[in-house]
């Protein structure tokens, strides 16, 4: 015979208390137990009625059930070079005063690059006059070529 979804232990089956055993043995408590438990829900509801007086914010969760006070968490920090002051680098941490830095020296480079001083923009100016020398020479020649048969139409219109 199969003795259903649960198994009990070989020793014997399970047993399951029926409600009026439950009711009665409710009852059976000792009554020190019952006066612990009457001050402790007491207390509970006084702490209840203290924390919903101080507590302003709305919390989701289990965020409103339990304090948590974790010194390693650390809110992140996201800061702009020009938003940063050098006074306060030594605040900073290794990681965002190397992003600074970076930021600042992008920054200086493009500044060098916009007045021609870096090899960089030296070597695009050198290649922009080219290509304007090299445009300019196309120019000529298509004006070239553009009058000489212009001029070629009016000798065969003559």
């Amino acid at each position: 015979m199969g003795r259903g979804k649960f198994k009990g232990k070989p020793t014997g089956h399970r047993h399951f208390s029926t409600p009026e055993e439950l009711l009665a043995g409710s009852s059976a408590r000792p009554r020190t137990f019952k006066k612990e438990e009457a001050e402790v829900e007491q207390q509970q509801e006084e702490e209840s009625e203290e924390e919903v007086e101080d507590e302003t914010e709305k919390r989701k969760g289990i965020q409103g059930l339990i304090e948590i006070e974790n010194p390693n968490l650390v809110k992140q920090k996201n800061m702009k070079a020009g938003d940063a002051d050098v006074g306060k680098t030594t605040e900073l941490s290794r990681r965002e005063r190397e992003e600074i830095e970076k930021q600042k020296a992008h920054e200086r480079y493009m500044r060098l690059q916009e007045q021609g001083k870096t090899e960089q923009a030296r070597k695009d100016l050198e290649r922009l006059a080219l290509i304007r020398q090299q445009r300019a020479e196309a120019a000529k020649k298509r004006e070239q070529e553009k009058a000489a048969k212009e001029l070629k139409k009016a000798e065969t219109h003559k």
